[in-house]
């Protein structure tokens, strides 16, 4: 009954893949727009995308502004200044759901500006780039953003696959993890991938590079995009949670993550 029932409706991943088709339309349509232009104007297009989600969140970052010099010179009771607090949280959260919605909005140029700048990489001999379809790194990007699994096979890129939502959710600046499942990988994809990104004026580092509750590791959590071991990642978590002092903790705001072998990631 259920085989006769996917055969009339098709799965779910079908249904998937047809709501992204059209984005990787629009995401080639975008590419093919770029390559005559120059690098530096390729570069300019990373502040441009920056520029247009600052500016989405400008009214609601003088709110926040606003509420916080009003909290702070409050002589109000403790319910007061809590709800204050409570108007703080409640923005915040809306921001996140601007920031979703204006990355879904730049996602086809954005995916076409990391496509491409990795073209120029790879043609210039100074970035190893996988020879295949890249629609199915464009699909399994996609999947990634929206916060799915996406499966592939070997071959298929999946190193430079995670470069396009890596990309496009660090453009807000709240950060981006890459989790991996050795420190060797860790280490080689930041190494891989780090031209693509600091052609962008992103900067990326790995935390296992560092030891534990060190400045550097601390740096390396300020980055746009940080790579790391799925060990690292929990006992920075745990150690942050037993800290007495918020200037002792090490990881910032979580903000977006990716989680490359996720099978075995998460069974350990």
């Amino acid at each position: 009954m259920f085989d006769f029932l996917k055969k009339i409706l098709g799965s779910k991943s079908d249904k998937d893949l047809k709501e992204i088709y059209p984005l990787v339309d629009k995401i080639n349509t975008e590419f093919d727009k770029l390559k005559g232009i120059s690098d530096e104007d390729l570069r300019g297009k990373t502040e441009s995308f920056k520029l247009k989600i600052k500016e989405s969140l400008k009214e609601t970052d003088d709110e926040i502004k606003s509420l916080k010099n009003k909290y702070e010179v409050s002589e109000g009771s403790l319910d007061e200044k809590e709800e204050i607090l409570n108007s703080i949280d409640k923005i915040l959260e809306d921001q996140n759901k601007t920031i979703e919605n204006v990355l879904n909005e730049i996602l086809p140029e954005a995916f076409a500006v990391v496509k491409e700048t990795a073209r120029r990489f790879s043609e210039n001999g100074s970035l190893e780039v996988m020879a295949t379809d890249y629609d199915v790194q464009l699909i399994g990007g996609v999947v990634l953003h929206q916060g799915k699994i996406s499966e592939m096979a070997t071959g298929e890129g999946k190193t430079l696959v995670a470069t396009l939502p890596a990309y496009l959710n660090a453009l807000p600046g709240r950060g981006v993890h890459i989790v991996t499942v050795n420190d060797y990988l860790a280490k080689r994809d930041a190494e891989w991938n780090a031209p693509i990104f600091e052609f962008h004026g992103l900067r990326v580092d790995c935390i296992d590079k560092h030891e534990s509750n060190s400045k550097e590791r601390i740096n390396a959590y300020n980055a746009d995009i940080t790579y790391g071991t799925n060990n690292e990642f929990g006992f920075d978590y745990l150690r942050d949670n037993m800290v007495r002092e918020k200037s002792e903790l090490v990881q910032r705001k979580h903000n977006f993550a990716m989680v490359d072998e996720v099978d075995s990631v998460l069974i350990d």
